[in-house]
């Protein structure tokens, strides 16, 4: 989510969104940059459809694959629906409580922000079962996905580092995915749709980079202790590299 903010009231609800909101009040609330919008369902329970326009409707298919396989381990959000049409693809999943860790809330303390994102990850690559990840998020898979505006731009180095730790990754650790309890204490993550067994430092640097988009800088360092590591300066240069590589360009 690194490319994303929160939603307005001036977004245009889809007639597929309408349709799977049953009558329930749809707010939007969040915006993406692959032209995307979250919204959130009010009625009996809260839901969220992602929806995606256009030919589109692998990703999310994939994301729904890939939240009932994680679900058996971890929190996160269940699945309700998938479904696509000409006009684009959604994908519904039940609430879970909990804020995103840049809510108003959240990005007026910081420090505790960092700390929750930094330990939920840790027990994410520790509970997930890498023997039985069906879902690949290496270096030689994600550089067949590097964004044709990169290309022609500077190319991402032959060296790549051997594995410190081979996890199953959430494929889009930046903060706004970590889910907080009003008392302050990891609930679980959403946007799992890049999960794969990759290098625990796949993740970890893009993590520690969202904490400077999100908070400003300084926050690495804390966020790196509450996972429980000390920084690794050569695999983060590397995999920010291949996450500016692969992702496009606001």
């Amino acid at each position: 989510m690194a490319d994303s903010r929160f939603a307005d009231t001036d977004v245009v609800v889809p007639v597929a969104v309408r349709s799977v909101a049953r009558g329930g009040e749809v707010e939007p609330v969040w915006l993406s940059g692959d032209q995307g919008v979250t919204f959130r369902i009010h009625g009996a329970s809260v839901r969220y459809v992602k929806w995606r326009p256009g030919p589109v409707s692998g990703s999310l298919e994939g994301e729904a694959r890939r939240l009932a396989w994680a679900g058996k381990f971890v929190a996160v959000p269940e699945v309700v629906e998938y479904g696509a049409d000409d006009s684009g693809a959604w994908l519904v999943t039940a609430g879970i409580p909990g804020e995103s860790a840049i809510s108003s809330r959240w990005k007026a303390d910081p420090g505790t922000a960092v700390r929750v994102a930094g330990f939920g990850l840790r027990r994410l690559h520790d509970r997930l079962p890498v023997d039985e990840c069906p879902y690949d998020w290496s270096v030689e898979a994600r550089r067949q996905q590097i964004h044709p505006s990169k290309l022609g731009d500077r190319r991402l180095s032959e060296n790549i580092p051997d594995p410190d730790r081979l996890v199953v990754c959430h494929g889009d650790a930046c903060v706004p995915n970590t889910l907080i309890a009003d008392d302050g204490t990891f609930v679980g993550h959403v946007d799992l749709g890049d999960l794969g067994v990759a290098d625990r430092w796949a993740d970890l640097a893009v993590a520690t980079w969202s904490t400077e988009w999100n908070y400003g800088p300084g926050w690495a360092d804390l966020y790196l202790e509450s996972y429980g590591i000390e920084p690794d300066h050569d695999r983060i240069r590397f995999y920010r590299d291949l996450w500016d590589l692969v992702h496009p360009v606001n």
